[in-house]
């Protein structure tokens, strides 16, 4: 990899260690899917195998940081430092066998996220960053898409789940509309929104929003595509989209079009 830092070496190692695990589930998951037991519990399980292993590799390095994920809640130590930590995302691809999610860990500094990764351990794809050190897919330099016409774009999205509200579900179908109307191809539900921030930075789409996310989803991603040089705002264009859940993902050529799509 050619960025190299002391956390960034932390967390790939963790990513790495961790993802042995899933890889080795993911296989058995895939076994499940015919069985009439099913996968459900089986996933639960290996969720918080994941989510062990990367507690344990990340305080053994680290052993006053804060951490902060899905499945344990908050671990309060260092106010200073936090780990934020998202074992699998896209658990419901995991479950059904689709070989889409990733492990997503990113690490706060004074409530600003300094260093993420992003893990897809299917391909093999690290996508990790560090605040003013740049983007990088496994050794090659990251940049958002040069794309300035939503016609031309390729736009990501996700929910509404069953966890929705009526009023969320009637709001994210409207917006699905929206943009159905607007973008050139289909709208992309994917399914696991750290990787749809990540290939945003890689350039493999232009945009992506969704609504009611958690930090633990948007933390490794936001400062993968800032990084890269693309833009993350609330649905208004504000920074407030950890308080308000609502995220904008973009390449910034785009950024304009798609908040007037979506202000309210």
């Amino acid at each position: 990899m050619r960025l190299s830092s002391p956390n960034i070496n932390v967390m790939v190692k963790a990513c790495r260690k961790a993802a042995k695990i899933l890889i080795r589930d993911f296989g058995e998951v895939e076994k499940l899917q015919v069985s009439l037991k099913g996968p459900g519990d089986f996933v639960t399980v290996s969720d918080k195998k994941v989510e062990k292993i990367l507690i344990d590799e990340l305080q053994k390095a680290r052993p006053n940081y804060s951490i902060l994920s899905e499945e344990i809640g908050l671990i309060k130590k260092d106010e200073e430092f936090k780990w934020i930590i998202d074992p699998i995302d896209g658990t419901a691809n995991f479950l059904h066998g689709v070989p889409h999610f990733g492990i997503s860990i990113g690490l706060e500094h004074n409530k600003e996220i300094i260093c993420g990764i992003i893990y897809d351990p299917i391909k093999n794809e690290m996508f990790f960053a560090e605040k003013g050190n740049g983007s990088y897919l496994n050794d090659q330099r990251m940049r958002v898409s040069a794309r300035s016409k939503l016609m031309d774009c390729i736009i990501f999205t996700g929910g509404p789940s069953f966890k929705s509200n009526d009023e969320d579900k009637k709001l994210s179908l409207k917006e699905y509309e929206k943009f159905s109307s607007k973008v050139g191809t289909p709208l992309r539900k994917m399914g696991s929104a750290s990787l749809d921030m990540a290939y945003v930075a890689a350039g493999r789409c232009d945009g992506f929003w969704q609504r009611n996310l958690n930090y633990w989803d948007i933390a490794a991603g936001i400062i993968l595509v800032k990084e890269a040089g693309g833009f993350v705002t609330d649905f208004n264009g504000n920074d407030k989209y950890i308080e308000n859940k609502n995220i904008l993902v973009t390449n910034s050529k785009i950024n304009e079009q798609m908040i007037e799509i979506l202000k309210y």
